[in-house]
């Protein structure tokens, strides 16, 4: 295996469907599964099973019609979750179970009501349960983020030992900086016996807004999966944004990490997903936000004329979206005004071109933003004054 290859597990039929209001039905859950695919996701959790009928009925359809990546399905460290992860799995070409339990103080004392020796047993028997059904076993340490990592390196040891392939290792409350996350990533690495046999996962949450810089980090410590949803969409504050992480990655060569997807599907995927959940992207969203490549000072609008790197590291169609946006406002300088109203079929000259600009700067007072109409309306308003 490739040792640079970072695989891509998207949680967002499964996690970032737990936003509230964002309920899906099967056959849009299939729709975005089946564009999940095209964009070449590894790893698809298409739901918990155990949850409702509805979710088993949505994992056992989205495994009978996908073929290229691994079906997932998540369960809690309980026999009879696993088993029905297991029943919903049964038509998918390559399926992982998920199973996991809390390791955090937190979590084993007040959640759990149990003991550190006792959720290493719960642990290992869940992992051995999901194994007697499927090869690949993906455990979850719940709220590793905040669990000691001695102790969490006893409990991914016990696992390996018990047949787990992938260990996930989640920021389950948001609260890790990205130096001590990539430390306890580095950490289990460097003390965990076995831990050459699976593979070490991400999974961050957004509550402090360091979702993404803590799987890069994760990543750069030794993790080769990244945990992830479309437009960073999860609990309370979201999950790590899978666009984000991916343009990161190919926008630092230099760091040697490969994936499989295809940026040119980011956009139309992100659309899907928000017209889907009804949750609109915020605007200034990185990557698929409606201005993410959109430029309203007359300073960087000038620059990305000339040359659009100036202002841009990333070329939007690299993620699916046609062009930058020169937005006309009142901080618009002339090269702006020039350059639109040509897009309008107006070559301005340079003595038309300055009383053009006079009369946006009114415009442009008195609106937010001004149009192609508003615009054609002032260029001929001032060509009859200058006629």
């Amino acid at each position: 295996m490739d040792d640079k290859r970072i695989f891509i597990f998207d949680t967002t039929l499964r996690d970032g469907e737990q936003v509230p209001g964002c309920k899906l039905n099967t056959e849009k859950k299939i729709e975005i599964a089946l564009q999940l695919e095209l964009l070449g996701v590894d790893i698809l959790e298409a739901g918990f099973p155990i949850s409702s009928p509805g979710d088993f009925e949505s994992v056992r359809r989205i495994s009978e019609a996908l073929r290229e990546p691994i079906i997932c399905g998540l369960s809690r460290a309980v026999e009879k979750d696993i088993e029905v992860a297991a029943d919903a799995l049964k038509p998918a070409r390559r399926a992982r179970i998920h199973t996991g339990i809390g390791t955090s103080e937190s979590h084993i004392l007040y959640k759990l009501h149990s003991t550190q020796e006792k959720i290493i047993e719960r642990a290992v028997a869940a992992v051995k349960k999901a194994k007697s059904y499927v090869e690949d076993v993906e455990f979850y340490a719940e709220d590793a983020g905040r669990t000691d990592n001695e102790y969490l390196a006893r409990v991914c040891e016990a696992v390996i030992k018990a047949g787990a392939t992938v260990l996930n290792i989640p920021d389950t409350t948001g609260y890790c900086l990205p130096e001590e996350y990539g430390a306890k990533i580095r950490y289990l690495k460097e003390n965990v016996t076995g831990i050459d046999k699976a593979i070490l996962s991400t999974h961050c949450h957004n509550d402090l807004g360091l979702a993404t810089a803590n799987s890069i980090s994760g990543v750069q410590n030794g993790a080769r999966q990244i945990e992830c949803t479309i437009n960073g969409i999860g609990e309370r504050a979201g999950n790590t944004s899978l666009e984000e992480v991916v343009m990161i990655m190919r926008q630092h060569p230099y760091l040697g990490f490969k994936d499989g997807i295809n940026t040119r599907l980011l956009y139309r995927t992100s659309q899907l997903v928000s017209e889907s959940m009804a949750m609109p992207v915020q605007p200034n969203k990185a990557i698929v936000g409606a201005n993410a490549f959109a430029h309203s000072s007359g300073i960087h609008q000038d620059g990305v004329i000339k040359k659009r790197e100036t202002y841009e590291i990333i070329d939007p169609l690299e993620v699916g979206v046609d062009h930058s946006k020169i937005v006309l406002t009142a901080r618009s300088g002339r090269a702006a005004i020039a350059y639109r109203s040509k897009q309008i079929g107006h070559n301005l000259s340079k003595e038309e071109l300055d009383l053009v600009y006079q009369e946006f700067l009114q415009v442009a007072d008195q609106k937010k933003e001004v149009n192609d109409d508003d615009l054609s309306a002032i260029i001929g308003k001032v060509v009859v004054t200058v006629s």
